[in-house]
């Protein structure tokens, strides 16, 4: 029996209806974000996980339904933590990733096999959680206490979509600390701990030893640990041992054994735990970010065992090379290109000027904006060198510094000369890109020059919005 043919009206209205449902369910994320974005910010938070396992448990615990990787630092969470994902995804596993902050759309925070979650999804893990939510706020409110936050409802709902989902393996990244962070309701099989300095004092304390002592407090069994200073290294020993997990140190059981670079990263040769990994690409720049592919693989290669090691040449290449970082010393081509980079404290800068050196050795304009509560003179003090000039600004942050005080710190460290002050950032950007085209001009025949915007992961997550590289919420 032949069917008969569908109107182009039907086609048009079904299309049309799907558009009007498309737009109700943005409408509707948008809505749920702006109430979970009301809560307290996530580096507000208190030294209690009461609140979250109490949702979780709830929920029926789904943090518990596969397998963690999870990740604490300073610097370099973030991108060890898509690296693993991505060397995990490789080996045919479905994954789940945690990150944050996001750059421009909260689904970033939440992956499901390397694509931020759709609405659909977000909606649905949040249909499932929204009782409990509104449950634990009213039971801690009856005790004198607060709301869940901002972070704390977004891991909720991360646990949960991951379960949805159902992954295999969930990479979830540190907020913020480690002993007290909502995400250390997991039970991991492999821990990693990326480099450690001085950031977030207020809440996590102003000595390396403070900061270092809470960010091991995600230790459980075996944890991979990246380059660390001395006293870190003590702090860190001494929790291996409190806990009788098994430690696996960069530089000593698995290390870089060489890199160079090349176009679009750099070529690196990893010793791993089990095995040797030559000659890989990884489609990202430093020194830093071999390093950070170092723990991820010495992590994946704990996470799965003899699995790993039989399948180490294919998936472990593919999952460097299809590793990504976005914020990350990101191009963004154009005439002249812009270099983003979401580098908030000294170490970070440190990084950052270090890779510029290795791949990026021309001109640079930079549009720098700084939260309050960093180390503004230090950070200007290390970017000094590369940047031939600087456009001072700010992001929409409420923790933001403000343009003129921030370019009085500015001028004392470049000189009068080489410092703009613009308050907003799209005028910046603008600015800083005619700067970059006539300091071009000017150099005939050389590799011309490029924008650098960073200082504050919001600098880099507006960047890219102005430049189209993201939409936000």
């Amino acid at each position: 029996m032949s069917r008969k043919p569908q109107s182009t009206s039907s086609v048009v209205d079904a299309a049309g209806n799907a558009s009007v449902a498309s737009r109700a369910l943005e409408d509707q994320f948008r809505r749920v974000y702006q109430d979970i974005l009301s809560r307290a910010p996530e580096h507000d938070f208190e030294p209690t996980l009461d609140r979250v396992r109490r949702a979780l448990d709830l929920l029926g615990e789904p943090q518990r339904t596969y397998r963690v990787i999870h990740v604490a630092g300073t610097n370099g969470k973030t991108s060890t933590a898509r690296i693993a994902e991505s060397l995990v995804r490789a080996h045919g596993l479905r994954t789940g990733l945690l990150t944050s902050p996001h750059l421009s759309s909260v689904r970033e925070r939440i992956a499901l096999d390397g694509q931020p979650i759709s609405p659909e999804a977000f909606m649905e893990a949040w249909s499932q959680v929204q009782g409990v939510v509104d449950l634990v706020d009213a039971e801690s409110a009856a005790q004198g206490g607060p709301r869940l936050s901002f972070f704390e409802v977004l891991t909720i709902l991360g646990f949960t979509a991951l379960a949805d989902a159902p992954v295999d393996v969930a990479v979830v990244e540190v907020g913020m600390g480690g002993t007290w962070d909502a995400t250390n309701t997991v039970e991991s099989e492999v821990q990693c701990i990326t480099p450690i300095g001085r950031d977030h004092e207020s809440y996590l304390g102003s000595s390396l030893e403070s900061i270092a002592a809470e960010k091991a407090g995600i230790i459980r069994s075996q944890v991979v640990i990246g380059r660390q200073r001395p006293e870190v290294q003590e702090v860190l020993e001494e929790a291996l041992e409190q806990a009788e997990a098994a430690g696996f140190w960069l530089g000593g059981d698995f290390d870089v054994l060489s890199r160079e670079p090349a176009v679009g990263g750099q070529l690196i040769h990893l010793q791993g735990l089990g095995g040797d990994y030559e000659q890989f690409l990884l489609p990202l720049y430093g020194a830093h970010q071999a390093d950070n592919a170092a723990v991820a693989l010495a992590a994946v290669e704990l996470l799965l065992g003899d699995a790993a090691h039989r399948l180490a040449g294919g998936p472990f290449s593919e999952g460097l090379e299809g590793a990504a970082s976005p914020g990350r010393l990101e191009v963004i081509p154009g005439n002249p290109a812009v270099l983003v980079d979401v580098a908030h404290n000294v170490p970070g800068a440190e990084a950052l000027v270090a890779a510029l050196h290795e791949s990026f050795p021309f001109a640079l304009v930079g549009v720098v904006g700084i939260l309050a509560d960093k180390d503004a003179e230090g950070m200007l003090s290390v970017l000094e060198p590369v940047l031939d000039q600087v456009v001072i600004t700010k992001s929409t942050s409420p923790r933001a510094l403000e343009p003129a005080a921030l370019g009085e710190v500015a001028r004392e460290v470049f000189g009068p000369d080489r410092v703009e002050v613009i308050d907003r950032l799209d005028d910046a950007l603008a600015r800083a890109l005619e700067l970059a085209a006539i300091e071009t001009g000017e150099s005939p025949g050389a590799l011309g020059a490029a924008v650098l915007a960073t200082g504050s992961a919001t600098i880099a997550a507006e960047v890219r919005i102005l430049l189209r590289r993201g939409q936000p919420d």
